[in-house]
């Protein structure tokens, strides 16, 4: 249900919403709901945040071990009409002043993007604002040209717990794919070795997520005290595997067990060494990746600007020891780095807004009657270019990540 509040207002927009000059910035309120987290947002064509709210549900799926869709849309549901609320009331601007509503319609959890568009339909029709559909990842890929300015063409690599991807970001909704991950996201990886390891009872993690315990512990480690191989070293393409780094951890956990007579729920004493290698061997096999990126766009001439930006943004784009490796490519070949800070590398409304208001400028993906607007869990992000890349099959020079 909406608020007593929202729909007092929703009765004066039609009338009211004549009254505003075409002079003042456009208004876009963003809605996230692609995961777990739920986001709302109002930004202008300036990049200004006049409002924003967050509602995170780290703690709760923390103690799950894990995020459970039907949870995740039970607290959607019960927080999205606040969410908003807040954001809207934090902006100190009438509803009616919203130029449109931008929302998340892919890709993500069914029951997560349900939630999100489901209520903003009913904003719309309350107060007859165009809807703009944003893509979850062409999202994280602009962001941050809300904060720098950034031209196109640029690469974007995005990485989170449910995405890993390469791409060239040519224009708004015109990207072409490089290369994406085979099986699972970085951040999941990292988050399920987390659990393997039971960090959920290490004093100092209790109530970090899997990422952030990982990074905290690894400060501490020796990463060549644990050996791991790099995923796919011997694919001369852009595509990314996190499943066998995982199964090799798992494999080496389960040693270390034996040898240390391990009770379930104790911690480890190599636990520190083992966050170091696996933080160290998926910041290298991204790093590569990227490395291998940046080869071919110059070799096919795809970023024609000089000193170029490599775009790096995502959940796990967070991680400071990840970023170094890959400033060191990008240094090594001429090619800058932007990455949002860590506020809005993870889910949030401003960067869905953000998008609204891209899309307003360059006059597309505006839906004036969105009744056959549906979520897409699955939704791949621009032209997939990837076969082209593995034609090159360039190989990458040997880079130090002295990090």
């Amino acid at each position: 249900m909406v608020t007593h509040c929202l729909l007092s207002r929703a009765l004066s927009c039609v009338s009211g919403a004549r009254l505003l000059t075409q002079c003042k910035p456009r208004l876009v309120l963003g809605i996230e709901t692609s995961c777990d987290d739920t986001g709302a947002a109002v930004v202008d064509e300036t990049g200004k945040i006049l409002g924003e709210a967050l509602y995170s549900q780290k703690g709760t799926h923390l103690k799950a071990g894990g995020i459970i869709p039907t949870v995740a849309q039970k607290l959607h549901k019960e927080h999205i009409e606040k969410v908003v609320q807040e954001a809207v009331d934090n902006s100190g601007i009438s509803p009616c002043e919203l130029t449109a509503i931008a929302t998340t319609v892919k890709p993500g959890l069914a029951l997560s993007l349900q939630v999100g568009l489901e209520y903003s339909l009913k904003l719309i029709e309350q107060y007859k604002k165009p809807f703009i559909p944003i893509h979850h990842m062409e999202a994280h890929a602009l962001t941050v040209r809300m904060l720098h300015l950034v031209e196109f063409p640029f690469l974007v690599l995005l990485v989170s717990g449910g995405h890993s991807l390469l791409a060239i970001a040519r224009g708004i909704s015109d990207f072409l794919l490089l290369g994406q991950t085979l099986d699972e996201a970085p951040g999941d990886t990292l988050d399920k070795v987390a659990r393997r390891l039971s960090l959920k009872n290490h004093p100092a993690c209790c109530t970090m997520s899997g990422g952030e315990a990982i990074e905290y512990l690894a400060k501490m480690g020796n990463r060549l005290h644990v050996e791991l191989t790099q995923p796919m070293s011997q694919h001369l393409d852009c595509d990314f595997s996190f499943s066998g780094l995982r199964n090799q951890v798992n494999q080496i956990i389960v040693k270390k067990e034996k040898e240390e007579g391990f009770q379930e729920g104790q911690i480890l004493s190599c636990v520190n060494d083992i966050a170091a290698a696996v933080q160290h061997t998926v910041a290298a096999h991204l790093a590569k990746r990227t490395h291998r990126a940046i080869l071919f766009c110059k070799k096919e001439g795809l970023l024609p600007q000089p000193n170029p930006p490599l775009v790096v943004s995502g959940g796990v784009a967070s991680n400071e020891y990840i970023r170094k490796a890959l400033q060191i490519v990008t240094e090594a070949n001429g090619f800058s780095l932007r990455c949002p800070p860590p506020k809005l590398c993870t889910d949030n409304g401003i960067m869905i807004a953000w998008n609204g208001i891209e899309k307003l400028r360059a006059g597309v993906d505006i839906v004036h009657n969105p009744k056959g607007i549906r979520y897409e869990p699955k939704a791949p992000l621009g032209i997939n270019f990837s076969e082209q890349v593995k034609k090159a099959a360039l190989k990458v020079p040997y880079l130090k990540l002295k990090i």
